[in-house]
């Protein structure tokens, strides 16, 4: 399965940042700032319009850094790739910590007591309990993602969350679509299949193990160690 790399998300990172992907150092050579010199780009490649990049793939058009046009990586300058077992390590630890703080919520309200004579009460009830999760959730890996883009489960695991297109951590709109795709469908319909399909998506994705949730909002996740 292969996902072309997405469009920039048109928002630059702070300079502060300190996962933001630098440029890189020119290289000696005519000024003109391609790593190649005055030699001609590897593979062929000139344009959008040239060859294509190496081994037949894609061609991701112009060095974002003004280095010149030839096939480049977005992954270039980050991270490997976490580990797709260590992901969803991440993200059981993270269901169970937000979990218990809903149960106590719910049980404190007296959402959890349900009239057995009443389907109108009970449903409504179970209602207010999913939505109850569902801002937790969804407020919990916002929060914690736009910070630092760990969740304590992914800062357990020494992982994190970054913009495919810079590196950089996601901004607060970023990571609120990130978990809103996770969490909504989560709490109101289909808890355990929709967490496999959507997290197990990284399994498969190519070449960047994005979950369902990443597409959305153009992320990766990477190691820390």
């Amino acid at each position: 399965m292969s996902s072309e790399p997405p469009p920039g998300s048109g928002q630059q990172p702070p300079d502060d940042d300190p996962f933001r992907k630098r440029p890189p150092e020119e290289p000696p050579g005519d000024g003109t700032g391609s790593p190649y010199g005055s030699e001609p780009p590897p593979y062929g490649g000139g344009g959008p319009g040239g060859p294509s990049g190496p081994g037949g793939g894609p061609y991701y058009g112009d060095d974002p850094y003004g280095g010149g046009s030839y096939p480049t990586d977005p992954l270039a300058g980050m991270p490997p790739l976490a580990d797709s077992v260590m992901r969803t390590l991440a993200r059981i630890i993270d269901m169970i910590l937000v979990g218990v703080v809903v149960w106590l919520l719910t049980w404190g309200f007296g959402v959890n007591e349900y009239d057995v004579d009443s389907d109108r009460i009970e449903i409504s009830k179970s209602f207010w309990q999913s939505a109850v999760a569902a801002v937790l959730y969804i407020a919990y890996d916002t929060v914690l993602t736009a910070r630092t883009g760990q969740t304590l489960g992914k800062k357990l695991l020494a992982m994190r969350v970054a913009n495919l297109d810079n590196g950089a951590t996601p901004s607060v709109q970023n990571a609120l679509a990130r978990a809103a795709v996770l969490w909504i469908p989560f709490a109101f319909c289909c808890a355990c299949v929709w967490t496999a399909v959507c997290g197990g998506w990284s399994f498969f994705d190519r070449p960047y193990k994005q979950g369902l949730h990443d597409k959305a909002a153009k992320t990766v996740v990477v190691s820390t160690k």
